[in-house]
């Protein structure tokens, strides 16, 4: 809600502001790359992009710093401190816009997501400066602005080629997958029936309730399942140190098909996830066969892709067609025990 001091014409343009800057954003989320312009050169687009980063920064602290204390800015004053920082937007919206596909859609997407975040960023810096007495620094106005400064700086830690891009879209997988792998060994290791010391009372014997904890069958069945978790983080692992040793961004045959790996990778940590949930008591045996068999699915056809690239040579032929039976076996096991205990 806009306080009772946010009412004047000063108020105004920063409002204007707000709606202009949500309206580039839009744009910049949902629209299309455009063909390489001639003599695009990526260095150059890199240090256009890190400077437009760095002025809308500082045009933030201006604006934040205008609004923190008294006198508030006039209307001329305001009018001029939101052209700036407009300006700004405008140039750096302009320079996302001449990176084009062609250098990789992966490359594009991390640009798009640092450009939006920046964008966001500004939008609640003027939420927080509309909503609070504008001749005080509130706590928001203060947050907002360092998260503004935050995203902005991050511009220089953004992969400067496509190849660096899919290696951060791997490895952030790679962590989802590796979390779940521990978490599921960890509850495992905690105790046979993690809520006794919470459900049983003292001196009975132990419950034959089986939502609670997991059978001698459960584990079993857990055993070959993990198997499957722990091919889905190597496939992870060796196609990352894969696209390190091997990738190459100089045609677009090769950059498409790291595209594609980045893309079939993130099917990978959900179909983990999704087995995982399954497995905690009570066990649902109906739940693991189909999760088990979509994520097995959903690694052999990652492995296929791998082996079609450009980043599989002999070396790694070799761990694909391992993993390939690894999938193939630990599936067979799970379906066979859950066979058993029905």
């Amino acid at each position: 809600m806009i306080s009772d001091v946010c009412v004047g014409s000063v108020c105004v343009p920063l409002r204007n502001l707000q709606n202009s800057i949500q309206s580039v954003r839009d744009r910049v989320k949902d629209g299309e790359a455009g063909e390489a312009q001639e003599g695009f050169d990526l260095s150059t687009f890199w240090d256009a992009l890190n400077q437009a980063a760095k002025v809308v920064s500082q045009e933030a602290t201006k604006l934040s710093l205008a609004f923190s204390k008294p006198p508030v800015p006039s209307q001329q004053e305001g009018e001029k401190l939101v052209e700036s920082v407009l300006e700004s937007v405008l140039t750096l919206a302009a320079v996302y816009h001449w990176l084009p596909k062609s250098h990789g859609v992966s490359l594009r997407r991390q640009v798009r997501g640092a450009t939006v975040e920046v964008l966001d960023g500004l939008v609640q810096l003027l939420e927080a400066l509309l909503s609070s007495p504008l001749q005080r620094l509130s706590q928001d106005q203060l947050t907002s602005t360092g998260g503004v400064w935050q995203v902005c700086d991050h511009f220089a830690q953004l992969p400067k080629d496509n190849k660096a891009a899919v290696i951060l879209v791997l490895s952030a997988q790679m962590g989802v997958v590796k979390d779940a792998i521990e978490e599921m060994e960890q509850a495992l290791a905690d105790s046979e029936d993690p809520f006794s010391d919470i459900l049983d009372p003292v001196g009975e014997e132990p419950r034959g309730n089986r939502d609670t904890y997991w059978s001698e069958e459960d584990r079993r069945v857990i055993g070959p399942c993990q198997g499957l978790m722990k091919a889905s983080a190597a496939s992870l692992r060796k196609l990352t140190a894969a696209v390190k040793t091997n990738a190459d961004v100089s045609t677009s045959q090769n950059l498409d098909q790291l595209d594609d790996l980045a893309d079939i990778s993130k099917e990978i940590s959900p179909g983990v996830d999704d087995l995982a949930l399954c497995l905690y008591p009570p066990l649902d045996h109906s739940g693991v066969d189909a999760c088990a068999s979509r994520l097995a699915a959903q690694l052999k056809k990652v492995l296929e892709v791998v082996r079609s690239s450009h980043v599989c040579g002999e070396p790694q032929l070799s761990w694909v067609q391992f993993l390939e039976g690894a999938v193939e076996h630990n599936l067979q096991k799970i379906k066979e025990l859950l066979q058993q205990d029905s």
